[in-house]
């Protein structure tokens, strides 16, 4: 699963169009890496494919950094970005995670 395209809107499309997805909040691991942001120069993608071998989960780097809101260029420089690691187990936990909150407030 880890290497191929993870479709984080399965489920939230109704009617032809896509409904908000909510906030996961994912827990901190001490598996979990940490790179220095450098504005102008860091990419999420590029993070993605360092620690995941593909550029897909710039999301998933977004939501463990909630701070940002999801906004890249609100991120100030030298900030620590947290790269949740290992995928598999982060994209695990986010399914968990996920289907608690469908089952609580649907989707």
């Amino acid at each position: 699963m880890a290497n191929e395209y993870y479709n984080r809107y399965y489920g939230f499309l109704k009617n032809g169009q896509y409904k908000t997805l909510p906030f996961i909040k994912l827990d901190i691991k001490l598996t979990d890496y940490y790179e220095p942001y450098i504005q102008n120069r860091t990419r999420f993608d590029v993070l993605s494919n360092k620690y995941y071998d593909v550029p897909y989960y710039t999301w998933l780097i977004l939501q463990a950094n909630p701070v940002f809101g999801g906004l890249e260029f609100t991120i100030r420089n030298g900030f620590q970005i947290r790269i949740p690691y290992p995928l598999e187990i982060t994209l695990r936990e986010y399914n968990d995670k996920l289907k608690q909150y469908i089952q609580l407030y649907g989707n």
